[in-house]
């Protein structure tokens, strides 16, 4: 399949619809008119829009992705493509799992539309099952030891009120405990410009990585260490959120919160410059604001386009907490030929001033900031660059039965062979020791991508590094 096919949330048939179907009927159509073929080009105005399939979702919010409104002037061939870029960016609100947009009929020079939408599960109620460890990897290298899981309950509904906001409550315990609270309203205003947001997270936390050693995270556990409390760590943040976006791919973002974050004695004892000054304790404000520039076939897992993000973070106002961080992303795939593609992923963050407490050095490693072939390792720094490059060829690409009459009919499967090569670089001034800061990395490998319904990514690298060392790593992602 190419790129205007490659959509796994749509069927081939809606697909042949739009390339050999919708191209007859402009043609007959013009044709009993008694045109030429080129008239098709002459502008037509958007008539009715009907939507349907949205039993929860408001249809303004639908319509609210739209680059056309019913009365405006445009060509049936630039209707087409308004099509696939309105259907890429309903994809992308993670609220359907298949969207279909076709010319439903003609009332001579109008052209009425219809868009059919299936949508996702919103709630999820979820027992919640998850090592401590960052990634699989980490938790492997520990046997897969039980005793270093959480578990509790975990629910979300991702459309609370129909209009793609978010409300979140978990309640987990085992390793650590920890309770948290959202909402996120995204469209708040009737211009659907502006949105809020808010909540809390409490933490409690028996094993903490107090250090680096040996490019290793060095955990100590409270059970372990006679003086130590029944918890090493105890976190409570408050943040509020504002969103704004006035078109179709720019977002802005504003947070402001509090963190209250406690250590036991047992960590300034293994490492003292955990904070700053040798304190325990530390309480600050944080202001953030991020920008996102999104233009991408499918965000969670883009064959083609754009996104680029930037922010700025200020953490504390005070010597105890002197923290800003800047950092960009950069995300850009393109099609090569039938079914095969190009991507690079540039990240770059910088952390200020350059001297920082163990607390706010976190780099590489972390998050989705690494490299492919490094999964065992963390290199922390307070300016850091990964540059990830991947070429991607399709497989497979088909579907599989599920319930029958349903939103969910069929599990759409995409499967990818993938070649890469990473690069990365992390600064650090402060803690030396660990060998892999202060250097050029390099890693390369290749793998195996599953894609599935629900943003679901499941990736198999065999991933070769500088080390000499090679291996298969799993990663999963998910946004639920």
């Amino acid at each position: 399949m190419d790129m205007k096919s490659r959509r796994f949330a749509v069927p081939r048939t809606n697909v042949r619809f739009f390339r050999i179907i919708l191209p007859a009927c402009i043609f007959f159509y013009s044709y009993s008119y008694g045109q030429s073929a080129t008239n098709t080009s002459r502008p037509y105005a958007v008539g009715q829009i009907n939507i349907s399939g949205n039993k929860k979702t408001k249809r303004y919010i639908i319509e609210r992705e739209l680059s056309f409104r019913p009365g405006d002037s445009i060509s049936l061939q630039d209707l087409v493509a308004a099509f696939k870029t309105a259907h890429d960016r309903l994809i992308n609100t993670h609220l359907f799992n298949e969207v279909v947009i076709y010319l439903k009929n003609f009332r001579g020079y109008e052209a009425d539309i219809a868009i059919d939408v299936k949508e996702r599960w919103y709630i999820f109620p979820l027992p919640y099952f998850r090592p401590v460890d960052r990634n699989l990897s980490a938790w492997a290298a520990r046997h897969y030891n039980l005793n270093r899981v959480n578990y509790g309950a975990k629910f979300t509904h991702f459309n609370f009120t129909g209009r793609n906001d978010q409300l979140t409550a978990w309640l987990i315990t085992g390793y650590a405990r920890q309770f948290e609270l959202y909402y996120n309203q995204p469209y708040a205003d009737r211009s659907l410009k502006h949105g809020f947001g808010g909540g809390f997270t409490y933490a409690q936390m028996k094993e903490v990585d107090a250090l680096t050693l040996n490019n290793q995270q060095g955990f100590i556990n409270s059970d372990t260490i006679s003086y130590a409390g029944k918890y090493l760590k105890e976190t409570f943040s408050a943040p509020l959120r504002y969103f704004y976006r006035p078109g179709l791919k720019v977002k802005h973002f504003v947070g402001f919160g509090m963190t209250s974050v406690k250590i036991d004695s047992a960590i300034a004892v293994r490492n003292p410059h955990y904070f700053n000054n040798g304190k325990l304790k530390v309480v600050y404000p944080e202001l953030t604001y991020r920008f996102n520039y999104t233009d991408v076939d499918y965000v969670a897992y883009p064959l083609d386009g754009i996104i680029f993000e930037t922010g700025l973070t200020r953490r504390g106002i005070t010597k105890d907490m002197n923290f800003w961080q800047l950092s960009t992303r950069l995300t850009r795939s393109w099609p090569l030929a039938r079914k095969l593609w190009f991507g690079i992923e540039n990240t770059n963050v910088l952390k200020l001033p350059l001297h920082q407490p163990f607390y706010n050095q976190s780099l590489l490693g972390y998050g989705d900031f690494f490299l492919r072939g490094l999964d065992r390792y963390v290199v922390d720094g307070t300016a850091g660059v990964v540059l990830r490059n991947t070429l991607f060829r399709e497989l497979f690409n088909f579907n599989i039965p599920f319930v029958r009459n349903t939103a969910h009919d069929h599990i759409p499967i995409r499967i990818y062979a993938t070649a890469f090569s990473d690069y990365g670089y992390a600064y650090n001034e402060d803690f030396k020791s660990n060998s892999l800061v202060n250097r050029m990395l390099y890693t390369a490998g290749f793998g195996v991508d599953i894609v599935t319904f629900y943003d679901l990514n499941f990736r198999f690298d065999y991933s070769f590094n500088q080390l000499g060392q090679n291996g298969l790593f799993l990663h999963i992602r998910n946004d639920f």
